[in-house]
């Protein structure tokens, strides 16, 4: 039984998760708070804001995960918190918190690698066999991923400028849609005609599995200023090709990263796990849908509010590392950054 931790960005959430012997899953709470008050008005995260949000909020999330979950902290077995990659000054606050509890009620620490929350999140809601493809796509990240085990990952691609997660946020700001962007687009994307504007799709004819979001970006700003003052159907249209645009980018990158999946693991059934806040964008889950299919591929998305920023990730990644006899030292540090490649990820031999 793990009380989970995070504080990486603008949610403040804390959850209870119990997983038994035979790797079943039971979410016993799952408390979220988002800042989005906080930040509307500066169409964007601001650290510090976050840092005091959590400070203010934290303890009354874990008090009311405790509640829902009827036990007390003195129930869990571990603790689990999210250590990085984040805002730094939020890590901070979850992991000093998390220490904090750990030495009053003499229980073990996890410090837990945010991605690899992600990352492990399907074999809570799915039990995902291991080997699996992950493709994680947030505000922060945009990333391919074999998943081989609890730890032990191979990062097949990534972004080399912006996260998908950000570019949805600065084509919404840069069209006055509000923050967050993810949802503005698609919303407004829907009364567009997405065959309008064909905007490149960068990197789409290169073998290699990485992305590119920024020329996009910067072909939607031109687009706009051409256009100024911008309709409503403008709007609409800009948005819909924008979004058309980013999910072919996606599928065809999918597409290619199941077609190495498939050769280099030709005994493994093939199966792509998508996680982060893009995986709601239902432009792109119809197209990753569709790449499956082809693919002969199984194709998982957790429900959307585990995708997202939350507490029973964390705890979960924590009760598979828990299982396997991890235990972390009450010094360890923030990361704020933390790729899941390297090699402190492994998880140790433990007699």
């Amino acid at each position: 039984m793990i009380l989970g931790i995070e504080t990486s960005c603008d949610e403040t959430a804390a959850a209870i998760v119990v997983r038994d012997q035979s790797g079943n899953s039971t979410i016993r709470s799952n408390v979220v708070r988002s800042q989005l008050d906080e930040h509307a008005a500066f169409g964007g995260v601001v650290p510090e804001l976050a840092a005091r949000a959590h400070v203010t909020y934290l303890d009354h999330i874990i008090a009311q995960a405790c509640r829902e979950a009827d036990l007390t902290l003195a129930d869990v077995d571990a603790i689990a918190v999210t250590a990085g990659p984040g805002l730094v000054g939020g890590v901070l606050v979850g992991l000093t918190t998390a220490k904090a509890l750990a030495a009053a009620l003499d229980k073990p620490l996890l410090a837990i690698n945010h991605l690899e929350a992600h990352a492990l999140t399907a074999r809570m809601t799915d039990k995902a066999a291991f080997p699996y493809l992950l493709l994680l796509v947030s505000g922060g990240h945009s990333q391919f991923v074999l998943v081989r085990g609890v730890g032990d990952y191979q990062r097949w691609g990534t972004t080399i400028d912006d996260a998908l997660g950000e570019a949805f946020d600065k084509v919404a700001k840069l069209l006055s849609l509000g923050h967050p962007g993810g949802p503005a687009v698609e919303a407004i994307a829907m009364q567009g005609d997405p065959k309008r504007f064909k905007f490149p799709r960068p990197l789409l004819r290169e073998a290699r599995l990485d992305f590119s979001f920024s020329g996009l970006k910067t072909a939607v700003r031109l687009q706009a200023e051409a256009l100024a003052p911008l309709s409503d159907q403008d709007v609409a249209d800009i948005a819909a090709s924008f979004q058309a645009a980013v999910a072919e980018v996606v599928s065809v990158r999918a597409s290619q990263a199941l077609e190495r999946f498939k050769a280099e693991l030709p005994q493994a059934r093939p199966l792509l796990v998508v996680a982060g806040g893009v995986a709601a964008n239902r432009s792109i889950a119809t197209a990753l849908a569709n790449v499956c299919e082809t693919a002969g591929a199984t194709l998982i998305v957790p429900p959307i509010a585990l995708c997202t920023d939350n507490g029973a990730m964390v705890a979960w990644a924590g009760a598979e590392r828990f299982a396997l006899g991890v235990r972390d030292p009450l010094d360890v540090t923030a990361r704020p950054r933390w790729p899941l490649d390297l090699p402190d990820m492994k998880v140790p031999d433990v007699a």
